[in-house]
């Protein structure tokens, strides 16, 4: 049996802007993506603290130390620019490996820099 489980997290980044034409998705930028470890087109969970938004849609790549997080497609009309949200991602584990597991969570700062990442 595999269990799903908090992969990564990407806690209180501000959203840069966003595009409601687009075909969909969550644009993050690259350094983000690359220091929690969430795949381009990998699927996520957000989640905008400021109304309570939540949508899964999946991560493309905004230019590396950009500071972007762009909202792309209808779920602008759930997320703001300025809005602060919570990006989620989840693996599956066996009960094992859940056992050494550890979720990879950064928390940028207001430019959406890396300001520490958590070891919990």
């Amino acid at each position: 049996m595999l269990v799903q489980a908090l992969k990564a997290k990407i806690h209180r980044a501000t959203v840069t802007d966003s595009h409601i034409e687009y075909p969909g998705s969550i644009g993050i930028d690259a350094a983000l993506l690359e220091a929690c470890g969430i795949a381009v087109y990998e699927k996520v969970l957000v989640v905008d603290i400021d109304n309570g938004a939540r949508l899964e849609t999946y991560a493309v790549p905004e230019e590396a130390n950009s500071g972007k997080i762009v909202i792309l497609g209808a779920a602008a009309r759930l997320v703001d620019p300025g809005d602060l949200i919570i990006i989620m991602n989840f693996g599956f584990y066996t009960p094992d490996e859940l056992k050494n597991h550890k979720p990879k969570i950064i928390v940028p700062d207001e430019k959406n820099r890396i300001k520490e990442i958590l070891d919990i």
